[in-house]
């Protein structure tokens, strides 16, 4: 069968190499899939399907320096995980079953108990049996954190199978950012990096597994295994299993290009991935071990799993060439894996071609470049409500930052009323009392004086130390215990405006929720650090970073949980807690964000010299002009606003059923999803009427005000002085 397109040059930074116990781990791995039941009989593999896949030579090239013992495990896990694949297509899959693939889902998590003393119920397939066997061997040799984050990673894996169930049902493919989130989960990466924990015998430190440089490390790396996967992959999948979940048929229909095309685009995102892990490797695992002040011991157990995950890619590479899974014609000797390995690596078009061609246009970003800053026509078909209080609330909060002194510097009383959050308030909340509509105006106002003082203050003199430190003062106005009294810590205009709206918002709280509020909190704040970050690389970010920090940037999540908070607690926590409705929560905040965007180009990057905006990172990775990039934002924003209605109105009601909720419990749910529209006709009517982004509307501390003022500004007027 002829291949539906040429695979294009990959990137391939790393050698490749192979473990000296492949031929142990094939013996082994053989007799064990024979004793589980995975082959003759099972109605899925043949033993020489098994010989041809050669899992052996995959874990072999992927974690070439573990012992024999340890090879002959992970390939296990891999067997085990391929079949279950395989397993799963050919018994709920191709028969479109949900129900029979849910029930045979729900049966597995069983066999992993975090107690390694708790038994396991009787396997009834060769994938439960596999899976026993596997846990029992395996979560020994690990700590209680790993084994709770692994477990949820096998969960996620097969679990999330049943979205690929219901688009092929639907005949839906998934928009871009929709595809990559939940392919992460079912794609199986980031339980493959916890195994290169276990192969590599060095364990991600407690205390950084959440943190964003770790959290990027292993996004990345699944992104790239995937994406690779999806190229390899695309005939087998698209044109024999009609799948729909695969990289290629994604872009291919988004963009309405063709396969090649779309092979290209997704190898540019491959490759941007990539370089996303080398930049976060180089740059920001350093900078966390510093700041935390890590032991030897841990530095030493991040940079093994890093060097673990170098291994994975390359190696990945090298087995997808080889292996009779995938459309590899002409590209190595299949029939010869012992051949040279490696080669991909040595390729000089992966350093000086579109690779390189890509990673200078994201570090070579001039600020203050001219900008079409074309805004097109937006649909959307929610109604707008506005709160009868929203002129009480602007007034209340122009008086409120006067007081706190957020009007003497960076903005002015003429600027702040034209920017009106209480109307957005009003828009987001249209049933608040005046308290609630005065509260929540005032918090936005505060979030958005911060996220202008950044830039404008530490932007303009690349002063990351003074942005952290800035950090951590504003962190110490929010404590748990007693809100009241991070009045005492406040110093500037920002930290004791802060302080007043913590004791106001956090005292009818109980702890719990305190803890979620400074967490979405610490976030947004975290997300400013990274944008600076970028700044001060002249960076372009990578896509899908961008997208994914965007939420934390705008406040999304911090925004969405004010309201939240104050609602009515008949929603069970576990509703919140699935994919379906932080499905609808991300698109809802991706429309706003990049809504946002297209109003903010110009402004950012004309005005403040910005490298963090979507039309920017759309225009610097397609390497196209404005208005193109403004299409492709514009067609994301159509594609998030698809999902959300269509999670609304198709998932949700499977979610009822799934999880048994109750009448009461449904019409909860379906309030709160009123209040996500309510928020996305909130942000589209306030980008509309507000005086913050035309050409005529001044700038933050432009020289239209005078520079910025108060503590920590000196730098900021300083640099301002050597500029002019």
């Amino acid at each position: 069968m002829a291949q539906p397109f040429v695979l294009p040059d990959f990137y391939v930074p790393y050698p490749a190499r192979l473990n000296p116990h492949v031929e142990t781990a094939r013996a082994h791995t053989r007799a064990w899939a024979r004793e589980m039941g995975m082959l003759e009989g099972s109605g899925v593999w043949e033993t020489r399907d098994l010989d041809a896949h050669d899992y052996a030579l995959l874990c072999a090239y992927t974690h070439p320096e573990c012992d024999a013992e340890a090879l002959n495990l992970v390939t296990d896990w891999y067997t085990w995980v391929f079949f279950f694949d395989d397993h799963f297509l050919e018994q709920f899959k191709r028969s479109l079953d949900r129900a029979g693939g849910k029930a045979y889902l729900d049966r597995l998590p069983a066999f992993m108990p975090l107690d390694p003393a708790e038994a396991a119920p009787p396997a009834t397939n060769p994938v439960e049996a596999g899976l026993a066997d596997l846990w029992t061997r395996t979560v020994p040799a690990m700590s209680p954190a790993w084994r709770a984050r692994f477990t949820e990673s096998t969960r996620n894996l097969l679990n999330e199978s049943l979205w690929e169930l219901s688009n092929i049902h639907e005949g839906r493919v998934a928009n871009p950012v929709e595809y990559i989130e939940m392919r992460r989960k079912v794609g199986g990466a980031p339980w493959s990096a916890q195994l290169v924990e276990y192969a590599v015998g060095a364990e991600v430190p407690a205390a950084v597994a959440g943190s964003r440089p770790l959290r990027v490390l292993t996004d990345t790396f699944a992104d790239a295994v995937h994406l690779r996967n999806d190229l390899f992959s695309y005939q087998r999948e698209v044109e024999d299993e009609g799948e729909l979940s695969n990289g290629v048929l994604v872009l291919e229909t988004f963009l309405g290009c063709t396969t090649q095309e779309a092979a290209e685009t997704v190898n540019d995102l491959l490759t941007s991935r990539l370089q996303q892990f080398e930049n976060t490797a180089l740059t920001e695992v350093p900078r966390l071990c510093a700041e935390l002040d890590l032991p030897p011991s841990d530095c030493a157990a991040i940079a093994l799993y890093t060097k673990g995950l170098q291994d994975w890619q390359s190696g990945g590479h090298e087995w997808h060439l080889r292996s009779s899974r995938y459309m590899n014609e002409g590209l190595v000797d299949a029939g010869n894996p012992g051949g040279p390995i490696g080669i991909s690596a040595l390729d000089i078009r992966t350093l000086f071609g579109r690779p390189a061609a890509q990673r200078l246009r994201s570090l070579t970003h001039l600020p203050h470049q001219r900008v079409d800053s074309r805004v097109p026509d937006f649909e959307l078909p929610f109604p707008l409500s506005l709160s009868p209080y929203r002129h009480g609330a602007l007034e209340q909060s122009i008086a409120w930052a006067r007081q706190m002194g957020l009007l003497d510097g960076l903005w002015d009383e003429t600027m702040l009323r034209g920017f009106d959050f209480a109307l957005c308030a009003a828009g987001i909340d249209p049933d608040a009392t005046p308290e609630e509509l005065e509260l929540s105006t005032q918090w936005m106002t505060w979030g958005t004086y911060t996220d202008d003082w950044y830039p404008a203050v530490f932007g303009r003199s690349r002063d990351l130390a003074g942005a952290k430190l800035c950090h951590e003062r504003l962190l110490a106005c929010v404590p748990l215990h007693d809100p009241a009294a991070g009045a005492h810590a406040a110093g500037t205009p920002m930290e004791r405006a802060l302080a007043d709206l913590w004791a106001r918002t956090a005292g009818p709280m109980g702890m719990a929720r305190r803890r979620q509020f400074v967490a979405a909190l610490t976030e947004m704040l975290e997300s400013w650090l990274w944008e600076l970050h970028n700044r001060v690389q002249h960076r372009v970010p990578d896509p899908v970073d961008y997208l994914e920090m965007r939420r934390a940037t705008f406040g999304a999540d911090l925004t969405m949980l004010f309201g939240r908070l104050r609602r009515d607690t008949t929603i069970p926590a576990e509703v919140f807690a699935s994919g379906t409705l932080r499905t609808l929560e991300r698109s809802a905040q991706d429309w706003c964000t990049l809504l946002n965007d297209i109003h903010s180009y110009r402004k950012e990057i004309e005005t403040e010299g910005e490298p963090n905006n979507a039309v920017l990172v759309v225009r610097t990775f397609f390497g196209c002009d404005d208005a193109s990039a403004v299409d492709v934002v514009h067609d994301l924003m159509r594609g998030r606003l698809r999902q959300f209605l269509h999670v609304k109105e198709d998932e949700l009601p499977v979610l009822y059923e799934d999880l048994a909720l109750s009448g009461t419990e449904r019409a909860a749910v379906g309030r709160y999803v009123g209040e996500l529209e309510d928020f996305q006709a909130a942000m589209f009517n306030w980008h509309r009427t507000v005086r913050r982004y035309g050409a005529e509307d001044p700038a933050p501390g432009s020289p239209l005000l005078g520079p910025p003022t108060g503590l920590g500004t000196s730098a900021a007027r300083l640099a301002s002085a050597l500029a002019r």
